[in-house]
């Protein structure tokens, strides 16, 4: 018998998870949801500051719909009353 053959993959390499990741509409989220796809690149060991980057930047984004000013309240329809 000869010298026993390597597999061609490294079982400990980065590999894709192949997750889709489907567009929201919303630029600033959408951006986010692309960079999980940085961790594809990734040992184990690196996706967690990928996936606490995209949490702050999505919870930003969201915080950021909370602080914006919604359309303008109408008055009431009477004035006070005496």
């Amino acid at each position: 018998m000869g010298e026993p053959t390597e597999p061609d993959d490294d079982p400990a390499a980065p590999a894709p998870l192949g997750v889709p990741r489907t567009p929201t509409g919303h630029a600033e989220v959408d951006a986010h949801l692309e960079r999980l796809g940085d961790a594809d690149h990734l040992a184990t060991d690196g996706h967690v500051e990928v996936y606490e980057d995209v949490h702050r930047g999505l919870r930003d984004a969201l915080t950021a719909l909370d602080a914006r000013p919604g359309p303008p309240v109408p008055p009431p329809p009477y004035g006070p009353r005496s």
